[in-house]
Order: structure tokens, then sequence, then C-alpha cells
């Protein structure tokens, strides 16, 4: 699939990604912000600024305002704050695309942090942080980077502490936007059935106006470790929920390749390893899965999964031993093919709209400034092989690198502190 890259004189990157074939048209804006650029006492600033954003602007002073357009044309938008990125959006039947590009951009461009919004708004982010503290799969990640990244920014939630949320003003908002919020951090996708060259003179009159500011990087990341680590959330629960995990790299690693095809192996579909070892044949879980999470200084790779409290012992243990016989061990080439497969048909599948391509060629480029096409993204999945995982799962599968998060009624961690061994 084709697309365009056109940086303005001012840093603002713009993407272009036509799809003549569809229907509907996709705007984001993506801002080089989130919860790796603050301080602790700013901490969740990034995502409580995404919900302002939505509050008012300008243009549109009242929420309502945004909001009464973008349903009075169909659209489906959103926001969303990472660790590393913040993004607006807006998808529309193709014929509203100029609609949709003037409010996303207005939303990006021309908040107004009004004092009695923020206020209100501080109730609404607390119920989220109380959300997903009762939501144990999204809670045990929060448990894990705690664990594997202390506190430093990597460790630290996105939607931040609720002192601070309570705490934070206007002026707050203002200095951190002017710091970030700026050409040099933003990139503006569109994807879609468009004219292209049109589009691209209107994101630069709709952008003409944005701050100017130099490229400023977040704070290194520091990463220490000499022994096998545990840290426990107890909670009374029915099941106990783990994330094993090891320390692996940055993203501009070349065997961010490998490390994907390692996963899909290890715990990526129904007939993955850990599927039909801790799922089909122990009976212990109903999710199980593993993930690699990098990112522009760190990363690491990790199982996760949600288990029987009596059987967490024999989980942990099987997930140990996985970890070793890829270390040890080369995989089948048939096993390896259908890892591939699986990869590439999932990634296929989640490109079949303006919104996925959008997403797609968005987080490539604001991550790495440099994107790599479908195409490509197979090409380098398929070129993997059983020596590159072998050799990827020796470098990363070590003792003194093991990460254990929990959170259920564990009473005592002894009996599974010596089991975090891969000697």
């Amino acid at each position: 699939m084709q697309f365009n890259k056109t940086t303005l004189e001012n840093g603002l990157r713009i993407l272009t990604v036509p799809m003549p074939g569809t229907l509907t048209a996709t705007v984001s804006v993506l801002v080089e912000a989130g919860s790796e650029y603050e301080t602790k006492e700013i901490n969740g600033l990034s995502h409580f600024l995404e919900h302002m954003c939505f509050k008012g602007t300008l243009k549109r002073p009242k929420s309502i305002d945004i909001s009464r357009e973008l349903d009075g044309i169909g659209a489906a938008y959103n926001a969303f704050t990472s660790t590393e990125v913040t993004g607006y959006y807006a998808k529309a039947e193709a014929g509203h695309l100029d609609k949709i590009l003037d409010i996303v951009s207005d939303l990006y461009l021309n908040p107004v942090f009004d004092p009695n919004e923020i206020d209100k708004e501080r109730g609404v982010i607390t119920e989220e942080i109380n959300m997903y503290e009762d939501m144990p799969m999204h809670k045990i990640h929060s448990v894990f980077a705690k664990l594997i990244y202390g506190d430093q920014p990597a460790g630290w939630d996105i939607a931040g502490e609720k002192d601070v949320v309570n705490r934070v003003q206007k002026e707050d908002f203002i200095k951190y936007r002017g710091s970030r919020y700026v050409a040099s951090h933003t990139l503006v996708i569109v994807a879609g059935n468009f004219e292209e060259a049109s589009v691209v003179e209107k994101v630069k009159i709709l952008f003409s106006g944005v701050k100017l500011g130099d490229k400023s990087l977040k704070p290194v990341t520091v990463e220490s470790q000499f022994s096998p680590a545990i840290l426990v959330h107890s909670k009374e629960s029915d099941q106990t929920h783990l994330i094993l995990g090891v320390r692996a790299f940055n993203l501009f690693d070349s065997r961010r390749f490998a490390l994907e095809v390692l996963s899909d192996l290890l715990g990526g579909g129904m007939s993955s390893r850990l599927f039909v070892k801790v799922r089909e044949e122990l009976g212990a879980a109903y999710y199980v899965h593993s993930d690699s999470q990098l990112s522009l200084d760190h990363g690491y790779f990790s199982a996760s999964a949600g288990v029987a409290n009596d059987k967490l012992e024999i989980v942990l243990a099987t997930i140990i031993k996985e970890f070793k016989d890829l270390r040890d061990n080369l995989v089948s080439e048939a096993e390896l093919e259908i890892a591939k497969n699986h990869l590439v048909g999932n990634m296929v599948i989640g490109l079949e709209t303006s919104d996925d391509i959008s997403r797609f060629y968005g987080s490539e480029e604001i991550m790495t400034g440099n994107v790599l096409s479908p195409e490509e993204m197979e090409r380098k999945l398929r070129a993997v092989t059983a020596e590159e995982i072998r050799s990827l799962a020796k470098d990363i599968f070590i003792t003194s690198s093991l990460n254990l998060a929990l959170l259920g009624p564990v009473k005592d961690e002894e009996p599974l502190r010596r089991l975090l061994t891969l000697d």
C-alpha cells in the first residue's frame, strides 16, 4: 500500500495513505507526549490534558459542541494516551473529511482549559482510575511496570495518582502543552478515500498556527537488575493474575521481528504453546498469552495469565519450562511457519479499514520516524529463522532478568521464588 510523507519547514509531519476503494476517511493527530515525559509532580497530566481537549475549544466552547457536530455526521471518534504517545482521531464517510479534519485540528490546536471544566473532569478521571483498579486484567500490567521499572516514569501509571489529578491547575496544562504540543513532536495522518494533493494543502493551512519548539527527548529509563524479582498486589479474588517477564531491548533493535515471532510461538494463537499447555491440558486458565512491549529506550517480553489460585505454581513452572525450551532447542520449521502465518494473517486482517491503516502507519512513524509498509513488515517477519529465535531466547531468558508480578490472594512468596530460575 502506497503512502507519502511530507515534512513542513516547522517540523510538522504529514502522512497520507490513499485508499480509493474504501468509503471512509480517518484523520489522526499523534503527539510525542505521554506519562514517560512527565515528572512525579505532574504524573497523569498527559492523560488529563487529552480529556480536556474534548471539553471545549476556541471554535467549539463546550464539549457538547464537539460531540454533537461529530455525532451529527455519524463519525467514530476518540483519543488515547500511552506512555510515549497521545492521539486524537475521527473517522467518517469520505465526504465528511473536511469536517473531521477541521474538528480534530481544533481539538489539538485550540483547547481552552476552562477551570470549571477541569474541576468537573477531576471526578471523571478519578472514576476512571477506580475502574481500572477493579479490573485485575488491567491492574496487573501496572503492577508489572512498577516492578520492572520502579519509581521512574516508565514505572508510573498513565492515568496518574488521584492526588495529582486533584491538584493540577490550568497553568500546569498550559506549561506542559507548550513544551510537548509543538510542530516537531506532532504527526498528522490522513487515511482513506480522498484527493491527496488537496488534503496536504488543507493540513498545511489548518496547522499553520501550530507552536514551534525544539525537539526534546524524554528522560532516559534506567534499568538495573541482578536477581529475580517478585511484586505481589494482594487482593481477595477467585483467581490469581500473573505476568512473568524479562527485560528485552528498545524498538530500534533489529531483533524486534524475531521477538514478535517468538511471542506468537509461545502465546499468540489458540495453537500456541502456552494456550495448549495451560488452558487445554491443565484447564488452569481462561486467558493466557504472551506479549512484547518495546519503547524508545527500553522493552520487555512477558507471559500473562489469570489462573486458578490452587494452580498458580504449576502454571508458573509451565511458563518457565517453555522459556527454557525456546532457549535450549530449535523450533520446528512447521511450528515456525504456523506462527509466521498467524502473525501476518492477523496483521492483514487488522488493515482493512481507514482507521486501522492510520493506526498502523502512524504508530510506526511517531515512534521510530521510519515507516515500514505492511509488505516490508511481512518480509521481515517471514525472514526470521529458527536459529534467530533460539539465539534471542538465549539473550533474554536468563535467571537474573526474571520478574513476576502477581495480583490475587497470594500468602507466601517463597514457593514461587524458588521456581524463578532458568538454570
